[in-house]
Protein backbone atom coordinates (compact mmCIF):
# COMPACT_ATOMS: atom_id res chain seq x y z
CA UNK A 1 0.00 0.00 0.00
CA UNK A 2 2.93 2.35 0.62
CA UNK A 3 3.97 2.06 -3.02
CA UNK A 4 0.44 2.69 -4.26
CA UNK A 5 0.16 5.81 -2.10
CA UNK A 6 3.37 7.18 -3.58
CA UNK A 7 2.27 6.34 -7.12
CA UNK A 8 -0.80 8.54 -6.71
CA UNK A 9 1.54 11.54 -6.84
CA UNK A 10 4.36 10.14 -8.96
CA UNK A 11 2.33 8.74 -11.85
CA UNK A 12 0.78 12.03 -13.05
CA UNK A 13 4.09 13.84 -12.53
CA UNK A 14 6.02 11.29 -14.58
CA UNK A 15 3.18 11.17 -17.08
CA UNK A 16 3.44 14.93 -17.57
CA UNK A 17 7.17 14.61 -18.28
CA UNK A 18 6.55 11.76 -20.72
CA UNK A 19 3.78 13.69 -22.49
CA UNK A 20 5.99 16.73 -22.83
CA UNK A 21 8.60 14.67 -24.69
CA UNK A 22 5.91 13.67 -27.20
CA UNK A 23 4.89 17.19 -28.21
CA UNK A 24 4.70 16.25 -31.90
CA UNK A 25 2.68 13.07 -31.26
CA UNK A 26 -0.73 14.13 -29.99
CA UNK A 27 -2.14 10.61 -30.02
CA UNK A 28 0.70 9.40 -27.81
CA UNK A 29 0.09 12.31 -25.43
CA UNK A 30 -3.58 11.43 -25.28
CA UNK A 31 -2.80 7.79 -24.56
CA UNK A 32 -0.35 8.75 -21.79
CA UNK A 33 -2.78 11.13 -20.10
CA UNK A 34 -5.76 8.75 -20.25
CA UNK A 35 -3.64 5.80 -19.06
CA UNK A 36 -2.18 7.73 -16.13
CA UNK A 37 -5.51 9.02 -14.85
CA UNK A 38 -7.13 5.61 -15.33
CA UNK A 39 -4.32 4.04 -13.29
CA UNK A 40 -4.72 6.62 -10.50
CA UNK A 41 -8.47 5.97 -10.46
CA UNK A 42 -7.85 2.25 -9.97
CA UNK A 43 -5.19 2.90 -7.31
CA UNK A 44 -7.51 5.31 -5.52
CA UNK A 45 -10.28 2.69 -5.47
CA UNK A 46 -7.87 0.09 -4.06
CA UNK A 47 -6.70 2.52 -1.39
CA UNK A 48 -10.29 3.40 -0.49
CA UNK A 49 -11.25 -0.24 0.00
CA UNK A 50 -8.06 -0.90 1.97
CA UNK A 51 -8.25 2.04 4.38
CA UNK A 52 -11.97 1.48 4.91
CA UNK A 53 -11.30 -2.12 5.92
CA UNK A 54 -7.92 -1.88 7.64
CA UNK A 55 -7.44 1.71 8.74
CA UNK A 56 -5.54 4.76 7.51
CA UNK A 57 -2.09 4.61 5.92
CA UNK A 58 0.88 6.85 6.67
CA UNK A 59 3.86 6.68 4.29
CA UNK A 60 7.22 8.15 5.34
CA UNK A 61 9.13 9.15 2.20
CA UNK A 62 12.88 8.74 1.82
CA UNK A 63 13.24 6.70 4.98
CA UNK A 64 12.85 9.82 7.14
CA UNK A 65 10.45 9.27 10.01
CA UNK A 66 7.82 11.82 10.98
CA UNK A 67 7.95 14.64 11.81
CA UNK A 68 11.36 15.17 10.17
CA UNK A 69 10.46 13.73 6.77
CA UNK A 70 7.60 14.12 4.31
CA UNK A 71 4.58 12.04 5.28
CA UNK A 72 1.71 11.09 2.99
CA UNK A 73 -1.48 10.19 4.86
CA UNK A 74 -4.46 8.37 3.34
CA UNK A 75 -7.55 8.03 5.51
CA UNK A 76 -11.12 7.45 4.35
CA UNK A 77 -11.70 11.12 3.47
CA UNK A 78 -8.45 11.41 1.50
CA UNK A 79 -9.06 8.13 -0.34
CA UNK A 80 -12.62 9.11 -1.24
CA UNK A 81 -11.42 12.47 -2.58
CA UNK A 82 -8.73 10.70 -4.62
CA UNK A 83 -11.30 8.45 -6.29
CA UNK A 84 -13.77 11.23 -7.05
CA UNK A 85 -11.13 13.66 -8.31
CA UNK A 86 -9.48 11.02 -10.52
CA UNK A 87 -12.87 10.12 -12.02
CA UNK A 88 -13.67 13.75 -12.73
CA UNK A 89 -10.24 14.49 -14.18
CA UNK A 90 -10.53 11.44 -16.45
CA UNK A 91 -14.02 12.34 -17.68
CA UNK A 92 -13.05 15.95 -18.41
CA UNK A 93 -9.91 14.75 -20.17
CA UNK A 94 -11.99 12.52 -22.46
CA UNK A 95 -14.30 15.49 -23.13
CA UNK A 96 -11.31 17.63 -24.09
CA UNK A 97 -9.98 14.89 -26.36
CA UNK A 98 -13.24 15.03 -28.29
CA UNK A 99 -13.11 18.81 -28.44
CA UNK A 100 -9.53 18.70 -29.69
CA UNK A 101 -10.40 16.20 -32.41
CA UNK A 102 -13.30 18.36 -33.58
CA UNK A 103 -11.60 21.76 -33.43
CA UNK A 104 -8.06 20.87 -34.42
CA UNK A 105 -6.90 21.76 -30.90
CA UNK A 106 -7.62 25.46 -31.28
CA UNK A 107 -9.01 25.59 -27.76
CA UNK A 108 -6.61 23.11 -26.15
CA UNK A 109 -3.21 22.97 -27.93
CA UNK A 110 -2.11 19.39 -27.29
CA UNK A 111 1.62 20.05 -26.95
CA UNK A 112 1.09 21.99 -23.72
CA UNK A 113 -2.43 21.00 -22.68
CA UNK A 114 -1.96 17.38 -21.64
CA UNK A 115 1.33 17.82 -19.73
CA UNK A 116 -0.13 20.82 -17.90
CA UNK A 117 -3.33 18.92 -17.18
CA UNK A 118 -1.34 16.10 -15.58
CA UNK A 119 0.64 18.63 -13.54
CA UNK A 120 -2.70 19.98 -12.30
CA UNK A 121 -3.72 16.43 -11.37
CA UNK A 122 -0.44 16.02 -9.46
CA UNK A 123 -1.23 19.08 -7.36
CA UNK A 124 -4.77 17.91 -6.62
CA UNK A 125 -3.73 14.40 -5.60
CA UNK A 126 -0.79 15.60 -3.53
CA UNK A 127 -3.00 18.06 -1.65
CA UNK A 128 -5.33 15.26 -0.55
CA UNK A 129 -2.53 13.09 0.88
CA UNK A 130 -0.19 15.80 2.23
CA UNK A 131 0.70 15.17 5.86
CA UNK A 132 2.41 18.49 6.54
CA UNK A 133 1.59 22.10 5.83
CA UNK A 134 4.58 22.79 3.61
CA UNK A 135 3.78 19.85 1.34
CA UNK A 136 0.23 21.19 1.17
CA UNK A 137 1.64 24.58 0.21
CA UNK A 138 3.69 22.95 -2.56
CA UNK A 139 0.48 21.32 -3.82
CA UNK A 140 -1.22 24.70 -4.03
CA UNK A 141 1.71 26.15 -5.94
CA UNK A 142 1.64 23.25 -8.41
CA UNK A 143 -2.06 23.95 -8.89
CA UNK A 144 -1.39 27.66 -9.36
CA UNK A 145 1.23 27.19 -12.07
CA UNK A 146 -0.80 24.61 -13.99
CA UNK A 147 -4.12 26.40 -13.64
CA UNK A 148 -2.67 29.70 -14.89
CA UNK A 149 -1.47 27.98 -18.07
CA UNK A 150 -4.81 26.25 -18.56
CA UNK A 151 -6.97 29.30 -17.91
CA UNK A 152 -5.06 31.32 -20.53
CA UNK A 153 -4.99 28.58 -23.21
CA UNK A 154 -5.77 30.21 -26.56
CA UNK A 155 -4.17 33.53 -25.63
CA UNK A 156 -7.26 35.70 -26.12
CA UNK A 157 -7.43 39.05 -24.34
CA UNK A 158 -10.34 38.07 -22.02
CA UNK A 159 -8.51 34.91 -20.97
CA UNK A 160 -5.25 36.73 -20.30
CA UNK A 161 -7.15 39.29 -18.23
CA UNK A 162 -9.00 36.58 -16.29
CA UNK A 163 -5.77 34.67 -15.81
CA UNK A 164 -4.08 37.78 -14.45
CA UNK A 165 -6.83 38.30 -11.87
CA UNK A 166 -6.70 34.62 -10.97
CA UNK A 167 -2.94 34.52 -10.47
CA UNK A 168 -2.83 37.76 -8.45
CA UNK A 169 -5.53 36.50 -6.08
CA UNK A 170 -3.89 33.09 -5.86
CA UNK A 171 -0.50 34.64 -5.09
CA UNK A 172 -2.05 36.69 -2.29
CA UNK A 173 -3.60 33.52 -0.90
CA UNK A 174 -0.31 31.67 -1.17
CA UNK A 175 1.57 34.51 0.51
CA UNK A 176 -0.84 34.46 3.45
CA UNK A 177 -0.58 30.68 3.70
CA UNK A 178 3.23 30.77 3.52
CA UNK A 179 3.39 33.48 6.17
CA UNK A 180 1.15 31.36 8.39
CA UNK A 181 3.43 28.36 7.88
CA UNK A 182 6.48 30.42 8.82
CA UNK A 183 4.80 31.72 11.97
CA UNK A 184 3.55 28.26 12.92
CA UNK A 185 7.02 26.77 12.48
CA UNK A 186 8.56 29.59 14.44
CA UNK A 187 6.10 29.04 17.29
CA UNK A 188 6.06 25.23 17.34
CA UNK A 189 9.17 23.99 15.53
CA UNK A 190 7.16 21.76 13.18
CA UNK A 191 4.81 21.82 10.20
CA UNK A 192 3.68 18.20 10.55
CA UNK A 193 -0.13 18.31 10.76
CA UNK A 194 -0.42 15.50 13.31
CA UNK A 195 2.21 17.03 15.59
CA UNK A 196 0.74 20.52 15.31
CA UNK A 197 -2.47 19.47 17.02
CA UNK A 198 -0.42 18.84 20.18
CA UNK A 199 2.02 21.75 20.04
CA UNK A 200 -0.41 24.48 18.98
CA UNK A 201 -2.61 23.69 21.96
CA UNK A 202 0.32 24.68 24.20
CA UNK A 203 0.51 28.21 22.77
CA UNK A 204 -1.29 31.24 24.26
CA UNK A 205 -4.87 31.55 22.99
CA UNK A 206 -4.29 34.86 21.21
CA UNK A 207 -1.39 33.37 19.22
CA UNK A 208 -3.53 30.35 18.35
CA UNK A 209 -6.31 32.63 17.12
CA UNK A 210 -3.98 34.63 14.87
CA UNK A 211 -2.53 31.49 13.29
CA UNK A 212 -5.97 29.94 12.95
CA UNK A 213 -7.43 32.98 11.21
CA UNK A 214 -4.47 33.26 8.84
CA UNK A 215 -4.90 29.66 7.70
CA UNK A 216 -8.64 30.13 7.24
CA UNK A 217 -8.13 33.28 5.17
CA UNK A 218 -5.58 31.56 2.94
CA UNK A 219 -7.76 28.51 2.45
CA UNK A 220 -10.93 30.61 2.23
CA UNK A 221 -9.59 32.39 -0.85
CA UNK A 222 -8.81 29.02 -2.45
CA UNK A 223 -12.30 27.75 -1.60
CA UNK A 224 -14.01 30.97 -2.82
CA UNK A 225 -15.67 31.66 0.52
CA UNK A 226 -17.50 34.99 0.87
CA UNK A 227 -16.21 37.72 0.98
CA UNK A 228 -13.09 36.18 -0.59
CA UNK A 229 -14.96 34.83 -3.63
CA UNK A 230 -15.10 37.95 -5.80
CA UNK A 231 -12.47 36.63 -8.21
CA UNK A 232 -14.14 33.37 -9.22
CA UNK A 233 -17.13 34.45 -11.39
CA UNK A 234 -14.82 36.64 -13.49
CA UNK A 235 -12.08 34.03 -13.91
CA UNK A 236 -13.55 30.56 -14.44
CA UNK A 237 -16.02 31.41 -17.28
CA UNK A 238 -13.21 32.71 -19.49
CA UNK A 239 -11.39 29.36 -19.77
CA UNK A 240 -12.16 26.66 -22.38
CA UNK A 241 -15.13 24.43 -21.46
CA UNK A 242 -13.15 21.42 -20.15
CA UNK A 243 -10.82 23.66 -18.12
CA UNK A 244 -13.77 25.51 -16.58
CA UNK A 245 -15.39 22.17 -15.72
CA UNK A 246 -12.38 20.77 -13.88
CA UNK A 247 -11.69 24.08 -12.12
CA UNK A 248 -15.29 24.37 -10.93
CA UNK A 249 -15.49 20.76 -9.84
CA UNK A 250 -12.16 20.34 -8.07
CA UNK A 251 -10.04 23.39 -7.30
CA UNK A 252 -12.36 25.04 -4.78
CA UNK A 253 -12.87 21.66 -3.07
CA UNK A 254 -9.13 21.43 -2.42
CA UNK A 255 -9.56 24.61 -0.38
CA UNK A 256 -12.57 23.14 1.42
CA UNK A 257 -10.58 19.98 2.14
CA UNK A 258 -7.79 22.11 3.67
CA UNK A 259 -10.38 23.88 5.86
CA UNK A 260 -11.62 20.49 7.09
CA UNK A 261 -8.10 19.44 8.06
CA UNK A 262 -7.55 22.81 9.76
CA UNK A 263 -10.75 22.70 11.79
CA UNK A 264 -10.74 19.01 12.69
CA UNK A 265 -7.04 18.31 13.28
CA UNK A 266 -4.87 21.42 13.56
CA UNK A 267 -7.34 23.53 15.60
CA UNK A 268 -9.93 21.07 16.91
CA UNK A 269 -11.19 23.29 19.73
CA UNK A 270 -14.07 24.66 17.62
CA UNK A 271 -13.59 28.27 18.75
CA UNK A 272 -14.43 29.66 15.30
CA UNK A 273 -17.41 27.41 14.57
CA UNK A 274 -19.91 30.23 14.96
CA UNK A 275 -17.87 32.40 12.61
CA UNK A 276 -17.80 29.57 10.08
CA UNK A 277 -21.59 29.22 10.26
CA UNK A 278 -22.07 32.96 9.71
CA UNK A 279 -19.67 32.91 6.76
CA UNK A 280 -21.49 29.84 5.40
CA UNK A 281 -24.82 31.69 5.47
CA UNK A 282 -23.36 34.76 3.75
CA UNK A 283 -21.64 32.60 1.13
CA UNK A 284 -24.93 30.85 0.35
CA UNK A 285 -27.03 34.01 0.10
CA UNK A 286 -24.62 36.31 -1.74
CA UNK A 287 -23.64 33.57 -4.19
CA UNK A 288 -27.18 32.65 -5.17
CA UNK A 289 -28.29 36.29 -5.47
CA UNK A 290 -25.45 36.76 -7.92
CA UNK A 291 -26.57 33.68 -9.84
CA UNK A 292 -30.17 34.86 -10.16
CA UNK A 293 -28.98 38.12 -11.74
CA UNK A 294 -26.87 36.50 -14.49
CA UNK A 295 -27.68 36.29 -18.20
CA UNK A 296 -24.72 34.04 -19.06
CA UNK A 297 -24.92 30.37 -18.14
CA UNK A 298 -21.22 30.09 -17.25
CA UNK A 299 -21.39 33.03 -14.88
CA UNK A 300 -24.63 31.72 -13.44
CA UNK A 301 -23.02 28.37 -12.67
CA UNK A 302 -19.95 30.13 -11.24
CA UNK A 303 -22.13 31.98 -8.75
CA UNK A 304 -23.99 28.78 -7.81
CA UNK A 305 -20.56 27.22 -7.25
CA UNK A 306 -19.76 29.95 -4.72
CA UNK A 307 -23.18 29.61 -3.12
CA UNK A 308 -22.95 25.86 -2.57
CA UNK A 309 -19.55 26.13 -0.89
CA UNK A 310 -21.67 27.49 1.95
CA UNK A 311 -23.34 24.10 2.41
CA UNK A 312 -19.96 22.47 2.94
CA UNK A 313 -18.96 25.12 5.49
CA UNK A 314 -22.30 24.46 7.19
CA UNK A 315 -21.34 20.83 7.79
CA UNK A 316 -17.86 21.78 8.97
CA UNK A 317 -19.10 24.51 11.32
CA UNK A 318 -21.58 22.19 13.04
CA UNK A 319 -18.51 20.26 14.24
CA UNK A 320 -20.18 16.90 14.77
CA UNK A 321 -19.58 13.52 13.17
CA UNK A 322 -23.01 13.76 11.50
CA UNK A 323 -22.23 17.20 10.11
CA UNK A 324 -18.88 16.07 8.77
CA UNK A 325 -20.47 12.98 7.19
CA UNK A 326 -23.09 15.16 5.49
CA UNK A 327 -20.43 17.62 4.34
CA UNK A 328 -18.33 14.76 2.93
CA UNK A 329 -21.28 13.39 0.95
CA UNK A 330 -22.15 16.88 -0.25
CA UNK A 331 -18.59 17.52 -1.42
CA UNK A 332 -18.69 14.32 -3.51
CA UNK A 333 -22.11 15.30 -4.88
CA UNK A 334 -21.05 18.83 -5.72
CA UNK A 335 -17.80 17.86 -7.43
CA UNK A 336 -19.73 15.50 -9.68
CA UNK A 337 -22.78 17.62 -10.42
CA UNK A 338 -21.00 20.96 -10.86
CA UNK A 339 -18.51 19.39 -13.27
CA UNK A 340 -21.36 17.79 -15.21
CA UNK A 341 -23.22 21.08 -15.54
CA UNK A 342 -20.16 22.85 -16.91
CA UNK A 343 -19.54 20.03 -19.39
CA UNK A 344 -23.17 20.26 -20.52
CA UNK A 345 -22.68 24.02 -20.85
CA UNK A 346 -19.72 23.30 -23.11
CA UNK A 347 -22.06 21.30 -25.33
CA UNK A 348 -24.57 24.15 -25.31
CA UNK A 349 -21.86 26.58 -26.37
CA UNK A 350 -20.89 24.33 -29.28
CA UNK A 351 -24.48 24.01 -30.44
CA UNK A 352 -25.52 27.63 -30.02
CA UNK A 353 -22.22 29.42 -30.48
CA UNK A 354 -22.66 31.35 -27.22
CA UNK A 355 -23.40 30.93 -23.52
CA UNK A 356 -25.62 34.02 -23.37
CA UNK A 357 -29.00 32.87 -22.08
CA UNK A 358 -30.85 35.68 -23.87
CA UNK A 359 -29.26 34.71 -27.20
CA UNK A 360 -30.20 31.03 -27.17
CA UNK A 361 -33.39 29.15 -27.88
CA UNK A 362 -34.85 26.05 -29.50
CA UNK A 363 -31.91 23.78 -28.66
CA UNK A 364 -34.20 21.10 -27.24
CA UNK A 365 -35.65 20.67 -30.73
CA UNK A 366 -32.29 20.25 -32.41
CA UNK A 367 -30.34 18.60 -29.58
CA UNK A 368 -32.68 16.90 -27.10
CA UNK A 369 -29.84 14.83 -25.64
CA UNK A 370 -28.04 17.96 -24.44
CA UNK A 371 -31.27 19.11 -22.84
CA UNK A 372 -31.45 15.88 -20.84
CA UNK A 373 -27.76 16.01 -19.91
CA UNK A 374 -28.27 19.47 -18.43
CA UNK A 375 -31.68 18.79 -16.91
CA UNK A 376 -30.71 15.87 -14.63
CA UNK A 377 -27.78 17.54 -12.81
CA UNK A 378 -29.83 20.74 -12.68
CA UNK A 379 -32.47 18.95 -10.64
CA UNK A 380 -29.80 17.46 -8.40
CA UNK A 381 -28.09 20.78 -7.70
CA UNK A 382 -31.49 22.35 -7.05
CA UNK A 383 -32.23 19.74 -4.38
CA UNK A 384 -35.14 17.95 -6.04
CA UNK A 385 -35.82 14.51 -4.51
CA UNK A 386 -34.63 11.83 -4.85
CA UNK A 387 -31.39 13.17 -6.34
CA UNK A 388 -28.10 13.41 -4.44
CA UNK A 389 -28.41 17.16 -3.90
CA UNK A 390 -31.63 16.63 -1.96
CA UNK A 391 -30.12 13.80 0.08
CA UNK A 392 -27.00 15.80 0.92
CA UNK A 393 -28.97 18.87 1.98
CA UNK A 394 -31.39 16.75 4.01
CA UNK A 395 -28.44 15.20 5.88
CA UNK A 396 -26.99 18.66 6.53
CA UNK A 397 -30.33 19.98 7.78
CA UNK A 398 -30.76 16.96 10.05
CA UNK A 399 -27.27 17.44 11.49
CA UNK A 400 -28.02 21.12 12.03
CA UNK A 401 -31.31 20.36 13.75
CA UNK A 402 -29.57 17.90 16.07
CA UNK A 403 -27.01 20.59 16.86
CA UNK A 404 -29.89 22.82 17.93
CA UNK A 405 -27.99 26.12 18.05
CA UNK A 406 -29.50 29.34 16.72
CA UNK A 407 -26.87 29.71 13.95
CA UNK A 408 -27.56 26.11 12.86
CA UNK A 409 -31.29 26.79 12.54
CA UNK A 410 -30.57 29.99 10.62
CA UNK A 411 -28.37 27.95 8.25
CA UNK A 412 -31.18 25.45 7.74
CA UNK A 413 -33.49 28.28 6.68
CA UNK A 414 -30.82 29.81 4.43
CA UNK A 415 -30.06 26.41 2.91
CA UNK A 416 -33.72 25.77 2.06
CA UNK A 417 -34.11 29.23 0.50
CA UNK A 418 -30.89 28.94 -1.49
CA UNK A 419 -31.95 25.53 -2.79
CA UNK A 420 -35.19 27.01 -4.13
CA UNK A 421 -33.38 29.97 -5.70
CA UNK A 422 -30.84 27.61 -7.27
CA UNK A 423 -33.63 25.63 -8.87
CA UNK A 424 -35.32 28.84 -10.02
CA UNK A 425 -32.16 30.23 -11.63
CA UNK A 426 -31.26 26.98 -13.39
CA UNK A 427 -34.83 26.16 -14.45
CA UNK A 428 -35.23 29.64 -15.91
CA UNK A 429 -31.98 29.22 -17.86
CA UNK A 430 -33.01 25.74 -19.06
CA UNK A 431 -36.42 26.99 -20.17
CA UNK A 432 -34.94 29.86 -22.17
CA UNK A 433 -32.12 27.86 -23.73
CA UNK A 434 -33.98 24.66 -24.53
CA UNK A 435 -37.73 25.11 -24.29
CA UNK A 436 -38.57 28.43 -25.90
CA UNK A 437 -38.68 28.61 -29.67
CA UNK A 438 -35.88 30.32 -31.56
CA UNK A 439 -38.44 32.70 -33.09
CA UNK A 440 -38.90 34.25 -29.64
CA UNK A 441 -35.25 35.31 -29.46
CA UNK A 442 -34.46 38.79 -30.74
CA UNK A 443 -31.62 38.89 -33.30
CA UNK A 444 -31.37 35.12 -33.15
CA UNK A 445 -28.11 33.83 -34.65
CA UNK A 446 -28.13 30.15 -33.65
CA UNK A 447 -27.41 28.25 -36.90
CA UNK A 448 -28.69 24.86 -35.77
CA UNK A 449 -32.44 25.34 -36.34
CA UNK A 450 -31.62 26.61 -39.83
CA UNK A 451 -29.43 23.58 -40.35
CA UNK A 452 -32.31 21.30 -39.38
CA UNK A 453 -34.71 23.09 -41.70
CA UNK A 454 -32.58 23.25 -44.88
CA UNK A 455 -30.94 19.88 -44.48
CA UNK A 456 -27.34 20.96 -44.11
CA UNK A 457 -26.79 23.16 -47.13
CA UNK A 458 -23.29 24.46 -47.99
CA UNK A 459 -24.24 27.77 -46.38
CA UNK A 460 -23.88 26.23 -42.90
CA UNK A 461 -21.04 23.80 -43.45
CA UNK A 462 -18.88 25.86 -41.11
CA UNK A 463 -21.08 24.98 -38.13
CA UNK A 464 -19.04 23.08 -35.54
CA UNK A 465 -20.17 19.56 -34.88
CA UNK A 466 -20.46 18.00 -31.44
CA UNK A 467 -18.44 14.75 -31.34
CA UNK A 468 -20.02 11.76 -29.68
CA UNK A 469 -17.04 11.44 -27.36
CA UNK A 470 -17.91 14.80 -25.79
CA UNK A 471 -21.53 13.81 -25.35
CA UNK A 472 -20.41 10.42 -24.02
CA UNK A 473 -18.09 11.96 -21.41
CA UNK A 474 -20.88 14.26 -20.23
CA UNK A 475 -23.31 11.33 -20.19
CA UNK A 476 -20.87 9.33 -18.08
CA UNK A 477 -20.74 12.13 -15.53
CA UNK A 478 -24.54 12.28 -15.49
CA UNK A 479 -24.57 8.53 -14.85
CA UNK A 480 -22.14 9.02 -11.94
CA UNK A 481 -24.38 11.74 -10.49
CA UNK A 482 -27.37 9.38 -10.71
CA UNK A 483 -25.27 6.63 -9.10
CA UNK A 484 -24.77 8.92 -6.10
CA UNK A 485 -28.52 8.63 -5.59
CA UNK A 486 -28.88 4.93 -6.38
CA UNK A 487 -25.99 4.00 -4.07
CA UNK A 488 -26.62 6.74 -1.54
CA UNK A 489 -26.85 4.35 1.43
CA UNK A 490 -23.38 2.78 1.11
CA UNK A 491 -21.87 6.17 0.22
CA UNK A 492 -23.51 7.76 3.27
CA UNK A 493 -22.21 4.91 5.42
CA UNK A 494 -18.70 5.49 4.05
CA UNK A 495 -19.06 9.24 4.61
CA UNK A 496 -20.19 8.56 8.19
CA UNK A 497 -17.11 6.44 8.86
CA UNK A 498 -14.95 9.16 7.31
CA UNK A 499 -16.69 11.74 9.50
CA UNK A 500 -15.96 9.70 12.60
CA UNK A 501 -12.26 9.52 11.62
CA UNK A 502 -11.91 13.29 11.27
CA UNK A 503 -14.17 14.31 14.16
CA UNK A 504 -11.17 15.19 16.31
CA UNK A 505 -7.45 14.69 15.76
CA UNK A 506 -6.98 11.42 17.66
CA UNK A 507 -7.33 9.01 14.74
CA UNK A 508 -5.10 11.09 12.46
CA UNK A 509 -2.40 11.54 15.10
CA UNK A 510 -2.20 7.82 15.95
CA UNK A 511 -1.97 7.02 12.24
CA UNK A 512 1.10 9.22 11.80
CA UNK A 513 2.56 8.57 15.26
CA UNK A 514 1.48 5.12 16.44
CA UNK A 515 3.57 5.53 19.56
CA UNK A 516 2.36 9.04 20.36
CA UNK A 517 3.59 12.55 19.54
CA UNK A 518 5.07 15.39 21.51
Amino acid sequence: MNTLTTLVVLLPLLGAAAALTQAKRPRVQTLIAVSVLSAVLVIGAVLLVTVDANGAIAVELGGWSAPFGIVLVVDRLAALMLVVSAAVLLAVLVFSVGQGLADGDRETPVSIYYPTYLILATGVFNAFVAGDLFNLYVSFEILLVASYVLITVGGTAPRIRAGTVYIVVSLVSSAIFLAAIAMIYGATGTVNIAQLTVRLAQLPEDIQLILHVMLLIGFGIKAAVFPLSFWLPDSYPMAPAPVTAVFAGLLTKVGVYAIIRTEMIIFPDGKLNTVLLIVAALTMIVGILGAVAQSDIKRLLSFTLVSHIGYMLFGIGIDTAAGLAAATYYIVHHITVQTTLFLATGLIERQGGTTGINKLGGILKTSPMIGVLFFIPMLSLGGIPPFSGFLGKLALFEAGANNGSVPAWVLIGCGALVSLLTLYALARAWSMIFWRDSDEVASYENPLPDLAEIGGSPEVESVRTTPRIMVGATGAMVAVSVALTVFATPLFDLSARAGENIDGPGYYVTTVFPGGSE
